[in-house]
């Protein structure tokens, strides 16, 4: 969506405010010995209190309110009996509908104990996130999103994950552009408006550069021993510095 009115950002800001909370009390709350079921329970219960809704369950009846990934799984994992163990690298994403708009975010870190070479990819995800969010203005081409991202992503000593993308949205969970993706595409002319809504979602790899889904339908898991991080942001393009509306 493209937002014009101080309503659609109110509300954007608000659904934002939301999930960005949300996932910031799981990350809090989260522990060893805890399901991955349990911690969506922590996550549910907060999108209630606000009156916000799940939006992978209310769009895809995905079978859980928050996806949660752990280790070799990079996104869209289901809440379950997995046990979370220390030094886990887990995956929190979060989206929500609210009064009619939508947020999305993610995060990725690792319980302790710490592995540095985890540390790192995630801290460079998140650099890469902030490094494409902080390049986008309105004017510039779509393609510019993909070819910042896999720059980035290089210049750290990672690959992207070329099958998972940055995508439209504001008034439901995947609008036009549905496919952002992340490495440069000179097919793609499309051109960032003002006011427009989408999210920055990097997920970087030490190894694959593609996920395949698993027989539940939904989780996307590496295909070799690599590890992947995800940062994700949803924000509105202006004609100076985007807009972020997940900050926790």
């Amino acid at each position: 969506m493209t937002s014009n009115t101080a309503q659609d950002l109110q509300g954007l800001r608000a659904a934002g405010k939301v999930v960005g909370y949300t996932i910031a009390e799981m990350r809090r709350q989260v522990k060893p010995g805890m399901t991955t079921a349990e911690l969506d329970g922590i996550g549910a219960a907060i999108l209630e209190q606000f009156g916000a809704r799940s939006a992978p369950k209310l769009t895809y009846k995905f079978p859980g309110y928050t996806c949660i990934s752990i280790n070799e799984e990079v996104a869209h994992g289901i809440p379950g009996p997995r046990v979370i163990q220390a030094g886990d690298l887990i995956n929190i994403d979060v989206s929500a509908e609210l009064n009619g708009y939508y947020g999305d975010s993610g995060v990725s870190f690792q319980l302790p104990p710490y592995n540095e070479t985890i540390v790192h990819l995630c801290r460079s995800t998140e650099e890469t996130m902030m490094s494409v969010i902080n390049h986008l203005r309105a004017g510039m081409k779509v393609n510019e999103i993909g070819r910042v991202m896999e720059l980035e992503a290089r210049k750290r000593g990672y690959r992207v994950v070329r099958n998972l993308c940055s995508h439209g949205i504001g008034k439901s969970l995947h609008e036009k552009p549905e496919e952002i993706l992340p490495f440069y595409n000179p097919r793609d002319t499309t051109v960032l408006k003002e006011g427009q809504v989408i999210t920055v979602e990097p997920f970087l790899s030490t190894g694959t550069d593609f996920v395949e889904q698993q027989s539940d339908g939904w989780t996307l898991s590496v295909t070799d021993n690599s590890r992947v991080a995800q940062y994700e942001h949803t924000i509105v393009v202006t004609r100076g510095k985007p807009v972020i509306l997940t900050s926790a």
